[in-house]
């Protein structure tokens, strides 16, 4: 056989912005042989890719698949969604390193900050590694998708530090001892740093993580050192990402773009927070971002572009309103304790207007902002007819019954035994034209799908499709050939993974094959197949025909080949 593998009649998009051609790929020993007229050539495995956009694996930037990735080779549910490439270790915390007996402290990080369960984690293959290097290793002959990952701030924190971790600044003699471990993490195959000051990181004891410890001189150091390998990123979330960045911060940033000479990644910028479509504060955003250009520090924003779409319940599925103990302790309770609570007035004049009042003070708990009732919707209530509620958020539902938000949402809870279904929408008029203008600066990364995090809530692993399907065939912001470049070969540059996103000749097969007409979200679903039969919500979707990693299918039509030709990818 002339190849291993040969993708015919598709419309080749190769991920460089150039139009699309009518062309085939050929395919040798993981990587592109040919790309042409392949009539006459064979090969051991065909796809018929006739009508379809063929185009390179997507590559995303943010998500937290290294602990999943140890029992789910596939980051599911990203490769349903032509996900070929995924960096974990976001946020200032990764799997490794952590030694044996931190394990728990670990589990206790993840478990908070990105909401995943601790019963599901114990699947994790702890026992297999403790260094980042023997993390990385490890995974070697066990992955579908390709993963690269950042060594975390707050493990090498801990390594060094023990329990002081989270509890002072580091010594001088400290400091250095992180930078031997970055350094080691770096050359094992490490895709940079991450780090964390964010007020919302707390560990499942309600502590702060040790990235927040740490001074600034601690992080420039170790930036520094991630510098002197000359390749990767850095991955950073200023205290002030929530409630929107000071100058102080901004000037902290482009300090940390001096120091080690890498991009930077960060998030929320131009919003009024990070969970705010970037409106009022966008011009300011731009003028920082200039002023990072011109000063030599690389600084980029990941972009929210789609918006969120969470289930709102009141039960102990909610986790939403941990910023409203109130509310917070009321979906705890049994439904009975629930329901007397309601009717108790001194508990309706607690809770009436906590929802808009949520916890601004990092010393009190998580700041992150509850769904705001202008964005919540009714799904399914068992005591209303969907004609009632159908189109109206609960504060215009409120507004025409004369009563207070809160109150009535409370009241419907009552009313259906706790049974309410609500849905947590951001997608508005003003929210569509803020992402549209913000997503065409070259310093936004489009993205932000936060895989293998907060699965209780919502997983967000088909913003590709929609990002395809919404903004590129249905709003038109960008061309095809150009939307395709901004998921792949934008975000591989950055990030330093030179050989991938984009399709040429000699280079890894990491191919997406997609129909355009249809691709984007379509259901999501609760399922319990996490370790332990933890749930989760998986968001499937539709158009995507294929996923292939180096060469070798590992989805075709909606289902999972089995095969396992992922590898460690390393910035260089």
């Amino acid at each position: 056989m002339d190849f291993d593998l040969i993708v015919r009649n598709g419309y080749v998009v190769d991920g460089t912005g150039l139009p699309r051609r009518r062309v085939d790929i050929g395919i040798r020993d993981g990587r592109i042989a040919k790309i042409g007229r392949l009539a006459d050539e064979k090969a051991t495995d065909e796809i018929d890719a006739q009508g379809r956009i063929v185009a390179p694996g997507i590559v995303d930037a943010h998500t937290h698949y290294d602990p999943q990735i140890t029992f789910d080779p596939y980051a599911t549910m990203s490769c349903f969604h032509g996900v070929t490439t995924v960096l974990g270790g976001n946020c200032g915390f990764s799997v490794a390193p952590v030694r044996r007996e931190d394990q728990p402290f670990m589990t206790g990080v993840f478990a908070s900050v990105e909401d995943m369960d601790p019963i599901a984690l114990s699947g994790v293959a702890w026992d297999d590694f403790e260094t980042f290097d023997e993390f990385l290793r490890s995974l070697k002959d066990k992955l579908g998708v390709n993963f690269a990952c950042y060594v975390g701030h707050s493990n090498i924190r801990r390594w060094v530090m023990g329990d002081a971790a989270i509890e002072r600044a580091a010594t001088a003699g400290e400091i250095t001892e992180m930078r031997r471990i970055v350094a080691e993490a770096m050359a094992a195959g490490a895709a940079g740093l991450s780090s964390s000051a964010a007020p919302t990181h707390n560990d499942i004891h309600g502590r702060p993580v040790p990235s927040r410890l740490a001074a600034r001189e601690e992080l420039l150091a170790l930036v520094e050192e991630v510098g002197a390998y000359g390749s990767g990123s850095i991955c950073f979330l200023p205290a002030t990402v929530i409630s929107g960045f000071t100058q102080e911060d901004l000037d902290y940033l482009i300090e940390i773009g001096k120091r080690c000479g890498l991009p930077v990644v960060i998030q929320g910028l131009g919003g009024r927070g990070k969970v705010d479509a970037p409106t009022a504060t966008w011009d300011q955003a731009v003028e920082f971002l200039d002023k990072a250009t011109r000063e030599g520090a690389p600084i980029y924003s990941l972009l929210i572009a789609r918006p969120f779409d969470r289930a709102v319940a009141f039960d102990e599925s909610n986790k939403l309103w941990a910023a409203v103990p109130s509310w917070q302790r009321m979906t705890l309770l049994p439904v009975e304790d629930r329901a007397a609570l309601l009717r108790d007035p001194a508990a309706r004049d607690e809770m009436r207007f906590a929802v808009e009042n949520y916890n601004r003070d990092p010393a009190r708990g998580t700041t992150l902002p509850a769904p705001q009732w202008d964005s919540v919707w009714i799904d399914t209530s068992p005591s209303m007819a969907a004609a009632d509620f159908d189109g109206l958020s609960v504060a215009d539902l409120a507004k025409a019954k004369g009563v207070a938000p809160g109150d009535y949402a409370l009241d419907l809870a009552l009313a259906d035994n706790f049974e309410t279904k609500m849905r947590w929408r951001t997608e508005t008029p003003e929210w569509a034209s803020a992402v549209g203008k913000a997503q065409l600066d070259p310093r936004m990364i489009i993205g932000t799908s936060d895989g293998g995090a907060h699965l209780a809530k919502d997983d967000q692993s088909d913003w590709s499709s929609y990002f395809l399907g919404s903004w590129v065939r249905d709003r038109k912001v960008w061309s095809l050939e150009e939307g395709i470049r901004q998921i792949t070969q934008v975000p591989a540059a950055l990030l330093g993974f030179h050989d991938r996103g984009t399709l040429k000749v000699g280079g890894w097969a990491d191919i997406m094959i997609f129909d355009p007409e249809t691709i984007g979200p379509w259901r999501k679903e609760f399922v319990r197949d996490l370790p332990g039969g933890v749930g989760r919500y998986k968001a499937f979707g539709r158009g995507v025909h294929a996923t292939i990693v180096n060469g070798q299918p590992i989805v075709i039509e909606g289902e999972l080949t089995g095969r396992l030709p992922g590898v460690v990818v390393r910035p260089h």
